[in-house]
C-alpha cells in the first residue's frame, strides 16, 4: 500500500489487489487501514515520480502510433486510427501492446473502439482485451457493463443508483429529455450522464491531445570514406552539442553514441551524468575507454552523439577569484568514478522524513540526482558511523530508568564510566504495528575512550513486551 501526506495523517494513496482484497481502499486514513488489517505493509508515495514516470511512457508508447496522451493517473490513451494494419490487425497490436508493456514490468488491460469513451469502460470494466470494431456494435458491448464505467463521479453514481439505473443499457434506454432535466437545475454540479452516453457511444467527439515531442539534440557526422576509430571525431561532436544545448538554455544529463557501420549495424554506448552540463571536454573524457567495445566491422559512415535526456542549465557566473566551483567540479568527479565503476558502485547519502535514524538516512545511486530536497534540522548529536541495524547488546548492569553501567557488544566487555541522555524517541504509530515501543537513547563512553550511540528498547510495565531490550546504534569518533 502507498500513503500519501494529508492535512488530518497520512492517507491512502494507491493498494495493491491483495490490500483491495481485504477492505483497503484509496483515501481512507491509514490508521484505519492498520486497524482493518495490523500485518499491513506502507510505504511512502511519489505523486510527482509517477507522474513523469507516465510521462515518460506516453513517448514510449509511440512506437504503435503517432498520438497518445495520458489518461489520469494509471491509463494511456492512443489513437490508432491507420495503424493497427502495421501490427497485423487489432487483435495482433493489442496482444503486442501487453507483450511490450510486460517486458518493463508494467501490467495492462488494454482495449480497442471506435470511441475514446468506449475505450475507457472496456479496459476498465470489459473482459481482456476487448474490441468493438464498429460504432454499431458499442451499445451491445457497453450495455452490461455499471455506470461507473462512463467516467462519472461518485455523487451521479449514488444518485443513478438510487434512480435504479445501475447499468450503461439502462442509462442509454431512459429518454433523453428525462435525462437533461433531471440532471440540470440543481444537480448541475453533477458530471453530465448525458455527456457521457454520447462521448462513449461516439456521437460526441473527444480527440487525443497528443503532447509535443520534446525536442531532440543531436550532433552528426557523416564521414566520406569508412573509418574504425570514432575517438578523433567525438571533441567536434561535443563541441556541436554543446553549442546546440547552449542556445535552447539545456544541460545533457544522459549522452548516447551511435556509430553507423557501412553494413547497416550501429554500435551504441551510452553515458549518465550526475548533473546536468555543456561542458565538451567533459563530455569526451566520459568516453575514454569505452569505444573500445564498438565493432567497426567494414568501418563506420556516420557518427552521432545525442542527449537523449536534459535538463534546463542556466549560465553561472564564474567565481570572482578564479577557480572552478566546487559543486561543478563534484560533479564532474561523480560522472568519472560512475563511468569508470559502473551506476550502481557509485551512491550518496540522502535523508527522508522520519525521526527514527535507520530510516531517516538512505544511500541512492550517485545519478539519481539529488538524493532529496530535505535539509537537515537542529537535533542533538547523533554519530556519523551509524550501523545499518540495531545491534543487540547484553547489559551487565544498568541503573534502574538509566543507562548500563557496564554492557557486553561483540564479546568484549565495556565499562561506561560517562553518558549523556536519555534522549526519548517514540514509534511511528502511522508505520508500525500497535506494540512498537519507544527508545531512549544514551551517549556513552567507556573506560577506554570509546564512545558509543545505544538504545533502551521498551520500559518496564508498559504492556507491550517482556523486559527491555538494549541495543547498539552507532559510534562516535
Amino acid at each position: 500500500m502507498l500513503a500519501r501526506t494529508a492535512p488530518h495523517g497520512p492517507v491512502v494513496h494507491a493498494a495493491n489487489a491483495a490490500a483491495e482484497g481485504v477492505g483497503v481502499r484509496a483515501g481512507a486514513r491509514v490508521v484505519d487501514m492498520h486497524a482493518l488489517c495490523p500485518h499491513l505493509r506502507v510505504f511512502d508515495a511519489d505523486p510527482q515520480g509517477d507522474r513523469q514516470a507516465l510521462d515518460r511512457l506516453v513517448m514510449w508508447a509511440r512506437r504503435w502510433c503517432p498520438w497518445s496522451a495520458a489518461d489520469g493517473e494509471t491509463g494511456l490513451v492512443l489513437d490508432t486510427t491507420g495503424s493497427d494494419h502495421l501490427w497485423g490487425g487489432e487483435a495482433a497490436m493489442l496482444k503486442a501492446m501487453k507483450t511490450d508493456l510486460a517486458g518493463i514490468g508494467l501490467g495492462a488491460r488494454p482495449a480497442l473502439a471506435p470511441s475514446r469513451g468506449a475505450a475507457w469502460a472496456l479496459a476498465r470494466y470489459g473482459p481482456e482485451a476487448a474490441i468493438v470494431a464498429t460504432q454499431d456494435d458499442i451499445f451491445d458491448a457497453l450495455a452490461p457493463l455499471p455506470v461507473e464505467a462512463l467516467r462519472l463521479d461518485g455523487e451521479t453514481v449514488l444518485v443513478l443508483r438510487r434512480l435504479g439505473l445501475k447499468t450503461i443499457g439502462a442509462l442509454a434506454e431512459v429518454p433523453r429529455l428525462a435525462l437533461a432535466r433531471r440532471f440540470s437545475g440543481a444537480l448541475s454540479s453533477l458530471e453530465a450522464p448525458l455527456r457521457r452516453l454520447d462521448q462513449a457511444f461516439g456521437r460526441r467527439a473527444e480527440p487525443v491531445v497528443s503532447a509535443a515531442e520534446p525536442e531532440r539534440f543531436r550532433a552528426l557526422v557523416r564521414l566520406a570514406e569508412p573509418v574504425v576509430d570514432v575517438a578523433p571525431f567525438l571533441p567536434g561532436l561535443a563541441d556541436d552539442l554543446c553549442a546546440r544545448l547552449g542556445a535552447r538554455g539545456m544541460g545533457a544529463r544522459r549522452l548516447t553514441l551511435m556509430a553507423f557501420r557501412v553494413d547497416g549495424d550501429v554500435g551504441v554506448t551510452a553515458i549518465a551524468m550526475s548533473r546536468p552540463s555543456r561542458a565538451p571536454r567533459h563530455f569526451a573524457r566520459l568516453f575514454d575507454g569505452r569505444l573500445d567495445g564498438l565493432d567497426p566491422g567494414f568501418g563506420f559512415d556516420a557518427i552521432a552523439l545525442e542527449a537523449d535526456r536534459v535538463e534546463p542549465l542556466h549560465a553561472a557566473q564564474a567565481r570572482f577569484e578564479g577557480g572552478e566551483d566546487g559543486q561543478i567540479a563534484l560533479g564532474f568527479l561523480i560522472d568519472r568514478l560512475v563511468a569508470r565503476f559502473g551506476h550502481e558502485a557509485v551512491t550518496r547519502p540522502g535523508l527522508r522524513e522520519s525521526h527514527m535514524p535507520e530510516r531517516a538516512e538512505f544511500w541512492a545511486p550517485a545519478l539519481a540526482g539529488t538524493a532529496n530536497a530535505l535539509e537537515p534540522v537542529s537535533a542533538p548529536e547523533r554519530p556519523l558511523r551509524l550501523l545499518t541495524h540495531p545491534e543487540e547488546i547484553g547489559v551487565v548492569y544498568s541503573v534502574p530508568d538509566g543507562p548500563p553501567a557496564r554492557f557486553i557488544w561483540r564479546r568484549l566487555d565495556h565499562r561506561v564510566v560517562r553518558y549523556e541522555g536519555p534522549e526519548r524517541i517514540a514509534p511511528e504509530w502511522w508505520r508500525e504495528r500497535s506494540n512498537a515501543r519507544l527508545r531512549d537513547y544514551y551517549r556513552i563512553e567507556d573506560d577506554q575512550g570509546r564512545r558509543y550511540w545505544l538504545f533502551r528498547e521498551g520500559l518496564l510495565g508498559d504492556g507491550r513486551g517482556g523486559p527491555p531490550r538494549w541495543f547498539m546504534h552507532g559510534l562516535f569518533p
